[in-house]
């Protein structure tokens, strides 16, 4: 039976590089995000092995549609790409408490509650867990979008530590400045992206395709034995640690 993949996050940016990837290697790819009309230019982007799901996996109420939408297949590669920076007003208390749970909502709670639901679905020996972070972990300047990403790092941890005995891997990317996303949309000036072009050793923005390369060596024959890792994909603006 062909392989399944389950990508969050996947109609645009680096989980539909992902995705398409994924599905060029012979996956059949579920691909999930909240909005239906990205999805479906995503599915035919992406070609016949893809089928979508729209769901906000940060909601425990909607990703049981993820799991019927498996419908009793195996899982063999699960990428939580799902998430986004947060902002809010934070002229008060409540102000802060509802930007930090946001950012943590999206960008942990959705990776959790995801790889919870699936987990009993994941190929044993075989199956492989990835969770999308960002070099804003590693060196600050978001807010809680830092630290929510951050906090991907223990959770990968720990998933490798806990799941390593069933032949499960798990493990960290943490892309540095890519364009062709919509992260930046309506954030980015000429002058902002030039100085993360400049911050890099490669002196160049990274692209989805850069992430989906370093998934591709993960889920591959190559990355059996690689678990419990936070995989900088960056260009050297952070150095490896």
């Amino acid at each position: 039976m062909t392989r399944l993949a389950v990508v969050t996050g996947g109609g645009t940016g680096i989980g539909k590089a992902t995705a398409g990837m994924l599905a060029g290697e012979g996956f059949d790819v579920i691909i999930v995000g909240r909005r239906a009309e990205v999805l479906a230019d995503a599915v035919k982007w992406i070609g016949p092995q893809a089928t979508a799901v729209t769901a906000d996996v940060s909601d425990p109420a909607q990703v049981p549609a993820v799991v019927e939408a498996v419908a009793g297949r195996t899982v063999d590669v699960l990428v939580n790409n799902a998430g986004a920076y947060i902002s809010g007003d934070e002229d008060t208390l409540d102000g802060v408490a509802a930007r930090w749970r946001a950012n943590l909502d999206s960008n942990v709670l959705s990776a959790v509650l995801t790889t919870t639901a699936l987990l009993p679905r994941l190929r044993r020996p075989g199956g492989k867990i990835i969770l999308t972070s960002s070099i804003a972990a590693q060196r600050g300047g978001g807010g809680p979008y830092s630290a929510a990403k951050a906090a991907l790092h223990g959770y990968g941890l720990d998933l490798a530590t806990s799941l390593g005995a069933e032949g499960i891997t798990a493990n960290v990317i943490s892309p540095g400045y890519i364009t062709d996303s919509e992260f930046f949309d309506g954030r980015m000036t000429p002058e902002g992206h030039q100085k993360r072009v400049d911050a890099s050793l490669v002196k160049r923005a990274g692209v989805p395709d850069d992430i989906a390369e370093a998934v591709r060596w993960l889920v591959g024959p190559g990355g059996g034995f690689v678990t419990g890792q936070i995989i900088n994909v960056n260009g050297g603006t952070v150095l490896g640690r």
